[in-house]
């Protein structure tokens, strides 16, 4: 169980009313504080990307600074200020929250608030990791490649106040809470690091065997390009997807989206196009359709779809994308990658080896 979800555990049988952030406080619009204004020392500062890049869930230090003239400008958050950062890429990120408990004051940037209350910070913090919060961004996010969650709707989100008419005895539980959350989280991060450890032991042992069975010398099997191979390799068409739908709409990380609309119903395999993930490999099963920023592979019966897919992942197509702004692979890139075809029987024994080891 995670930690967010054992908040709302926590608070089973406990007398609460459920209040809106609005009411619990007020939200401050960070202002227009720009990276290229950051200097050795001076007045700390947040800008909103390191929410996401840098910290964690709370920080009693800034990462950078301003000088004191341009501080007299900007906007600030005081201890126990949530700092929420309302813009992002994806759902899974928008409002990433960050505590404040340094002593001093700090600037931040714009594409943040600054919710100003007098509620643990902490707790609030952690009820805005639960899936009700994440339900609630979904419904009430703007755009699609640039993610917003505006002030106005965060104001509506409600969370549950224990004991609302003491205050003290309100703080006093909301505090225990976030003692059990706190211990919890750290307990999980021990683990976390032990798994660390022997998944990366275990990842070193596949890679070995994953190489071994993967890597065949000129002449010891037939090699042929990756277009002789294939039916065909084609972009694909969706441009039109939601986060509504019967079917999914695979990408260049997977699932990216749903629609109403299948246009394929067989297993195949998916080539990012374009940007960070270029020539990142998938498979698509099911009833889908494919995003056009995404190529698909249709493999001949010559081959056994998951051999080419596990070949496909250890040649690193990303090694092919050209462009350092966009980085971009092509079909004809693709047609042109050579490719050790074994019998079917000796690629169906290295996919059933290689799958127990990904088990």
């Amino acid at each position: 169980m995670s930690s967010m979800n054992f908040l709302e555990r926590l608070l089973d049988g406990v007398a609460v009313e459920w209040k809106a952030l609005g009411d619990l406080g007020e939200f401050v619009r960070g202002s227009g504080l720009q990276k290229s204004d950051f200097t050795d020392s001076g007045i700390g500062c947040i800008h909103y990307g390191q929410i996401y890049t840098f910290y964690g869930d709370y920080a009693y230090q800034t990462k950078s600074f301003v000088s004191s003239t341009l501080a007299t400008k900007l906007r600030k958050a005081q201890k126990n200020d949530l700092i929420i950062a309302t813009t992002s890429e994806n759902i899974e990120d928008v409002c990433k929250t960050l505590v404040w408990l340094g002593e001093e004051e700090v600037c931040v940037s714009g594409e943040t608030y600054i919710f100003k209350h007098n509620q643990n910070p902490k707790y609030l913090a952690y009820y805005l990791k639960t899936p009700s919060f994440f339900d609630f961004k979904k419904r009430n996010r703007t755009g699609t490649k640039v993610i917003r969650v505006h002030g106005d709707r965060l104001a509506t989100f409600q969370i549950p106040i224990p004991c609302p008419d003491n205050p003290d005895r309100s703080l006093a539980i909301q505090a225990e809470i976030v003692r059990i959350l706190d211990t919890f989280t750290e307990l999980t991060a021990d683990l976390t690091v032990e798994l660390t450890a022997e998944l990366t032991d275990r990842k070193k042992q596949y890679n070995y065997y994953r190489d071994r069975l993967l890597t065949f010398e000129k002449g010891e099997v037939e090699w042929k390009t990756l277009g002789e191979i294939c039916i065909n390799i084609s972009s694909g068409r969706n441009k039109d997807r939601s986060d509504v739908g019967i079917y999914p709409v695979f990408g260049s990380t997977g699932i990216i989206g749903r629609t109403n609309n299948k246009v394929y119903e067989k297993e195949q395999i998916l080539v990012a196009r374009v940007g960070a993930n270029a020539g990142r490999v998938n498979i698509a099963q099911g009833e889908y359709d494919v995003s056009d920023n995404t190529l698909i592979i249709q493999n001949k019966e010559n081959i056994v779809l998951k051999y080419l897919y596990y070949i496909l992942v250890n040649m690193n197509i990303n090694q092919f994308a050209k462009g350092a702004g966009q980085p971009l692979v092509t079909a004809s890139q693709l047609k042109n990658i050579q490719i050790p075809l074994p019998p079917l029987e000796e690629q169906s024994r290295i996919v059933a080896i290689l799958d127990k080891f990904d088990t």
